[in-house]
């Protein structure tokens, strides 16, 4: 019986990234409004029913990669306190850690594939309002990890803060190398811009330092 599960997953699994591969690799190249849902599931040689089985909206096929890091603030935050980490030091050190991994959540990262897809999700609408609704629900579930021992509005207003700060530090960083910079050459800046924005975080949120 745990074979067949773990088989099952596994198909689930392959069927999932042929669907979204599938999906990026058309988007990149004429456009997300371009392309037809049912166009991507030709692509990926399964039905439109199949489709939606594993992604409920068209820019599900598009965001499912951001919305992997969904509440992983917040979960820097509780696993911080647990090694004895203050939460802006967990969040300071982590992003710093992804600068160091070239994560393309940070911005630094200057496949070709990664650029457009930023470009992708940045000039298309519907798909910068869906990371809009991902970035709230990211300062609610950062907003409880820190409002433990704290006042719940104090907590609202530090991860209100701490979200725009990784935002705009990625955005800033993505610029760069959409400008033509490689990632090679951006991270020196990147890492002295991002301290800059944490201690700049620190001198206000005194709570959380």
């Amino acid at each position: 019986m745990g074979g067949d599960i773990g088989l099952r997953a596994r198909k689930r699994a392959r069927t999932h990234e042929a669907i979204s591969s599938a999906a990026i690799t058309l988007f990149l190249a004429r456009g997300f409004d371009q392309v037809s849902v049912a166009e991507v599931a030709e692509a990926a040689d399964v039905s439109k029913p199949t489709l939606f089985k594993y992604f409920a909206s068209k820019e599900d096929l598009v965001l499912h990669r951001i919305a992997d890091h969904q509440g992983e603030a917040a979960r820097v935050v509780r696993e911080g306190r647990e090694s004895g980490l203050a939460p802006l030091t967990a969040l300071h050190r982590h992003f710093l850690d992804g600068l160091d991994r070239r994560d393309p959540v940070t911005g630094l990262n200057d496949h070709e594939q990664v650029l457009a897809y930023h470009r992708m999700v940045f000039d298309t609408p519907s798909l910068s309002a869906r990371v809009s609704q991902y970035t709230q629900r990211d300062e609610d579930a950062l907003a409880e990890a820190l409002a433990l021992g704290s006042d719940p509005l104090e907590a609202r207003l530090a991860a209100c803060q701490v979200i725009a700060v990784q935002r705009v530090l990625a955005r800033d960083i993505w610029r760069r190398l959409a400008e033509g910079s490689t990632a090679d050459e951006t991270y020196p800046a990147a890492v002295a811009a991002a301290d800059r924005a944490f201690d700049t975080l620190r001198n206000g949120l005194r709570t959380y330092r």
